[in-house]
């Protein structure tokens, strides 16, 4: 889905336009659009709870909800708010980098063509272009690894 960025911006409207007369406006990728990147972060942490049951069982995930940072039954209503933040806020970090590098990406797209001359566009695309492939390769490859350490985490027992 990253790699689509590298399609020009106004092709896929074009294409649009000429083949099936539409003239709305597109955005062509799918990440820049947070309500996929939080999806995608909802499925990874849907894995994450399910692998952690699966694999720890029910007894040790609770075990681990409710004793984690401290022992002491007095702080089971405070390790719970703890370590529900730590669980929410993977798939939230997840969901929100992703979309915003992308997001960021094709913003200074749109601002490079829309703001400098036709013929002075090049100047500052291409060095963007270049850099962003290497932007979208590691926010996949980002995505990825996070998602495997968060499944390993999950797979452990402390």
């Amino acid at each position: 889905m990253n790699v689509m960025d590298l399609i020009p911006i106004d092709f896929c409207p074009y294409i649009l336009k000429f083949c099936f007369g539409i003239e709305e406006s597109v955005r062509l990728v799918p990440t820049t659009d947070v309500n996929i990147t939080i999806s995608m972060a909802l499925v990874v942490f849907t894995l994450i709870i399910f692998y952690s049951i699966k694999i720890k069982g029910i007894k040790s995930f609770l075990k681990d909800l409710f004793l984690t940072p401290f022992k002491n039954p007095v702080f089971f209503i405070f390790n719970f708010l703890l370590e529900s933040v730590n669980l929410l806020s993977k798939p939230v970090s997840l969901g929100l980098r992703l979309f915003g590098n992308m997001y960021a990406g094709e913003i200074i797209f749109i601002l490079i063509s829309g703001l400098l001359p036709w013929w002075l566009q090049w100047v500052l695309s291409v060095p963007w272009a270049i850099f962003h492939i290497l932007i979208i390769s590691l926010q996949a490859f980002i995505f990825m690894v996070l998602t495997i350490v968060y499944l390993s985490m999950a797979s452990t027992n402390h």
